[in-house]
């Protein structure tokens, strides 16, 4: 007779290792022994592993060659520090050379980011919170031309649009780098997903019914719940225009006018030119400092870009 078959003739319940069954920590031990689970965590631990170094080994090369002379440059090895330490004395050269054009660019960075980018977030959070909350005509077919300008490359409108302001007279001015920058086809679309599930339409006609108005409503109760959002369309924009070379370099031919990318790309080129002075540890500096401030804002902002992202995937 079967130790279940005992145990249901006295009555009692039958034993979970009588009737074969694995206790849970026994079901754990042999889950985790799997030698399926052990490849697969190698595998994903090798990937992690080749991803930070590809992010990582150029910054730290930068940073390495931020501090060497010209000479160590070509001298040394080109991951590890050598020679006399130079870094400040590279920076101060950076910022006054050429009677301290970077500066200039640095600002016109700035400047472009500032009214770019906060472009940028304003349009997007008003276009995407009314395409998410109110109902008009045609607005299906304004939400599928947003949709198809996001699968337009930027560089494919570079030529257009710079005929464009070409007619209008715009070319070689800031506004011919700001106005194509204050577009941002995703970050509408980002706020138009985020505002249909953080924006109840319970909470807002309830402000309706208490008399506020549609601006009232917008400002004092929905930006607050955009918040997170909001924020995550300002670090893509940011991004985005401060490490935008294409367009400005189309645009701009007014070196005065150049952002940092463009700048520093011209500083790089002066290395192949006839009779110019080549500066590869200003070119290495530039870099290094135009690196830190958007690097400083993204972990910055780290946490409120992650809970932008997740908005919305659960409901």
């Amino acid at each position: 007779m079967s130790a279940v078959e005992s145990s249901v003739r006295s009555g009692r319940a039958p034993s979970k290792l009588a009737s074969g069954a694995l206790p849970p920590r026994a079901v754990v031990k042999r889950s985790a022994r799997n030698p399926r689970h052990k490849r697969a965590s190698v595998t994903l631990a090798i990937l992690m592993t080749a991803m930070l170094l590809y992010c990582l080994v150029p910054l730290w090369w930068l940073v390495v060659n931020s501090t060497k002379t010209m000479d160590s440059l070509y001298d040394s090895f080109a991951f590890w520090f050598s020679g006399e330490f130079a870094l400040f004395q590279n920076i101060a050269e950076t910022f006054t050379y050429a009677d301290g054009i970077f500066l200039r660019w640095l600002g016109n960075t700035v400047l472009y980011v500032v009214l770019g980018a906060g472009g940028a977030t304003l349009l997007a959070t008003l276009a995407g919170y009314g395409l998410a909350k109110y109902n008009f005509p045609g607005r299906k077919w304004v939400f599928a031309v947003i949709l198809g300008a996001m699968a337009i490359p930027g560089s494919v409108l570079a030529v257009p649009q710079f005929l464009l302001f070409s007619n209008l007279g715009l070319t070689n001015t800031p506004w011919s780098v700001v106005i194509p920058s204050m577009v941002s086809a995703f970050g509408l679309y980002l706020v138009w997903v985020y505002a249909r599930e953080a924006i109840p339409d319970e909470l807002m006609e309830a402000a309706r019914l208490d008399g506020a108005g549609e601006i009232r409503i917008f400002f004092q109760i929905s930006l607050r719940q955009l918040a997170p959002a909001l924020i995550t369309v300002l670090m893509f924009a940011v991004v985005a225009t401060w490490n935008n070379y294409f367009l400005p370099l189309i645009m701009l031919s007014d070196e005065r006018w150049y952002p940092l990318p463009v700048g520093l790309a011209q500083w790089s080129a002066q290395a192949s030119g006839v009779g110019t002075d080549p500066i590869p540890n200003l070119v290495i500096t530039g870099s290094l400092l135009t690196v830190i401030p958007i690097s400083a804002a993204f972990l910055y902002l780290q946490r409120y870009w992650q809970s932008g992202l997740t908005a919305g995937s659960v409901k």
